[in-house]
């Protein structure tokens, strides 16, 4: 589901949440078994919520949806907008706060540690004011990914990065602002220096 457009085929709630689970139990080494993912995964639970957060306001139950989103807010500690779409197979590190917006679009296969924010610049305070995230994303602890902009399929973002700027295909950013620092596509190292300093999380 490329950057987050839907398809015909597209599966229910019900089967995204069993995928989601499988993906957490592929990319977690302290998970031993798909149990371990379903009662310990806070990460995993967060997206599970917003599946069903996100169904209800696209069925007519918005009001229900916000409120059940502000509870995931206070018992989980993750806040994302009901209204926000997020695509296939999204593993959400740990999750403690989590910002998502409500017109932030998350593409397939994306991985987001703790304490991420996809938010609005404030330039923007109408329509599309949020990210979007191209399929196989990763985008690192603490990093701020703000407005309207795109970060393209098999991007990298540093973790503590300030993203306000469109980032291409196949690429690592990181830094405030965030900037270059490996170009997958070519090979090649912008920054060695700073290529060495990219993190991630500590949690895995």
């Amino acid at each position: 589901m490329a950057y987050g457009k839907q398809r015909r085929d597209h599966p229910g709630v019900f089967s995204l949440m069993l995928e989601d689970a499988r993906a957490a139990l592929e990319r977690d080494p302290a998970a031993g078994s798909m149990a371990d993912i379903i009662l310990f995964s806070t990460g995993t639970r967060i997206v599970q919520a917003h599946r069903r957060h996100h169904w209800l306001y696209t069925h007519g139950f918005r009001r229900l949806a916000c409120w059940l989103a502000k509870r995931m807010r206070v018992r989980l500690g993750a806040d994302i907008h009901p209204a926000a779409t997020i695509g296939r197979r999204l593993t959400i590190d740990h999750g403690i706060g989590i910002v998502i917006g409500s017109t932030a679009i998350i593409g397939d296969d994306c991985l987001i540690y703790q304490g991420v924010t996809l938010g609005m610049d404030g330039k923007n305070m109408h329509g599309k004011r949020h990210p979007t995230l191209g399929d196989d994303v990763m985008v690192g602890a603490n990093a701020v990914v703000l407005g309207a902009i795109t970060v393209g399929s098999r991007a990298r973002i540093g973790a503590g990065a300030v993203v306000v700027g469109d980032v291409p295909q196949s690429v690592t950013v990181a830094g405030v602002p965030a900037k270059i620092v490996r170009d997958h596509r070519l090979h090649f190292v912008e920054d060695a220096d700073a290529s060495e300093d990219v993190r991630w999380s500590c949690a895995l």
